[in-house]
């Protein structure tokens, strides 16, 4: 079947009494009528049961008005604004598909979202300190959340959920840079949590806003208004406070948070170079196990011997073969899913949420970690932590303010 386009009307051969339905579709056919001729009339004449289009998109209200007419009939169909989708759905029975859960009640949906992330991250930091009580090797542990992520997302793909996005080389050489960064960062916060408490560590890595803020004014170039900078000062000043007279204070604590600020602060410039149409489950995927690769060598280098010669011995000894499995295997669990469960839920928020929750994230890990491993922390070590924990919810607000803006004009330039 031949179409061509003309400027007036549409005209078929069909007969009169066996059209049933018609629809018109603004996304299938272009502003001009159609006409459609045919080689064998007759075929088209003793077959067409119907002439139907694609029906409108339930979000479409109305039709813009159109005249359409056919060879033998008597009148002109005509088509005007006053047509609603709606009606002509029902004419034909389809009922309006019902709103999920999800779509009637979005709020409660995103709270769950973020319950789930503050409560899987906060068993997590619990479970991970009270490995390192027992068994300080944290360079092994990091293997060991990684390697689990990634059995997860090798059994995800092989059934299908999600189903695995294809990488090819250009592809691996932008997220290969993400992920080292990625592994280093864990690594050093992993080295902080088995030295110091770990609300010191999360003290500490509140300055990471000072370091990306820093990254993007000298390594990117971009300009960081004043406002920002200002912003930062509580919690430079808060995290020396608290640092002063931290009771779990050492060097190695405090450098390996530090170390972890930059890792994850350069990972997240070249998480921007890497941007691809790949959906965030995918990228996360491959990220944890380029980076499982790269922490592995240093693993076996720097704790394989200790290891071998008494480290698993003595953490068996303490606790018993299965316990000690079950711990590895749990934090392994719930550092995934609470790392992939925070992608899931800022993708569903906005900056200025996005910015908030991430401050709160911190308070609650800090609170509960105090709670549940009776840590004393010195009155100046509470105000320090109290002051830093402003500063960043404060650049929080800031930034996710200008970002906003910079969206909406965005798109009005767009528009």
């Amino acid at each position: 079947m031949a179409s061509t386009i003309t400027t007036n009307s549409i005209h078929s051969p069909i007969n009169a009494s066996r059209l049933s339905s018609l629809y018109l579709s603004r996304n299938r056919i272009s502003p001009g009528n159609v006409l459609f001729t045919t080689s064998s009339q007759s075929l088209l004449a003793t077959k067409a049961k119907r002439f139907a289009f694609s029906p409108f998109p339930e979000n479409r209200k109305s039709l813009v008005a159109k005249k359409l007419s056919f060879p033998g009939w008597t009148q002109q169909i005509g088509l005007t604004s006053s047509v609603v989708v709606n009606a002509a759905a029902d004419a034909e029975g389809h009922a309006e598909p019902a709103k999920s859960f999800g779509e009637r009640f979005p709020a409660l949906v995103t709270g769950f979202f973020f319950f789930t992330w503050y409560f899987l991250n906060v068993i997590f930091n619990i479970l991970n300190k009270k490995v390192y009580n027992y068994f300080p090797y944290p360079y092994f542990v990091s293997v060991v959340h990684l390697l689990v992520g990634v059995v997860y997302c090798l059994v995800s793909w092989g059934v299908g959920l999600p189903k695995r996005a294809p990488i090819d080389k250009e592809l691996l050489a932008l997220l290969t840079p993400v992920a080292f960064c990625h592994a280093l960062g864990h690594v050093m916060s992993n080295v902080s949590f088995a030295a110091v408490a770990v609300s010191f560590t999360h003290t500490i890595k509140a300055l990471e806003p000072f370091f990306s803020a820093a990254a993007s004014q000298f390594v990117l170039g971009h300009q960081i208004p004043l406002s920002l900078w200002l912003s930062l000062a509580p919690v430079v000043i808060g995290v020396s406070m608290a640092s002063l007279t931290e009771l779990s204070f050492n060097w190695t604590g405090f450098v390996s948070a530090m170390i972890s600020n930059i890792a994850f602060t350069y990972r997240s410039i070249y998480s921007k170079k890497a941007m691809t149409g790949m959906d965030s489950t995918n990228v996360y995927a491959y990220i944890s196990i380029i980076a499982l690769l790269v922490c592995i060598p240093p693993a076996l280098l720097i704790e394989g011997p200790q290891l071998m010669q008494h480290g698993f011995g003595d953490a068996i000894a303490k606790v018993g073969l299965v316990k000690f499995l079950s711990d590895l295997f749990w934090i392994g669990m719930f550092y995934h899913l609470y790392n992939q469960v925070a992608t899931n839920t800022l993708e569903r928020v906005a900056p200025l949420t996005h910015a908030v929750g991430n401050v709160l994230k911190r308070v609650f890990v800090i609170g509960f970690s105090i709670v549940v491993f009776g840590n004393r922390i010195s009155t100046q070590t509470g105000i320090g932590t109290a002051i830093a924990i402003a500063g960043v919810a404060i650049y929080s607000l800031i930034k996710a303010s200008m970002e906003e803006q910079k969206r909406k004009a965005d798109k009005t330039h767009a528009s």
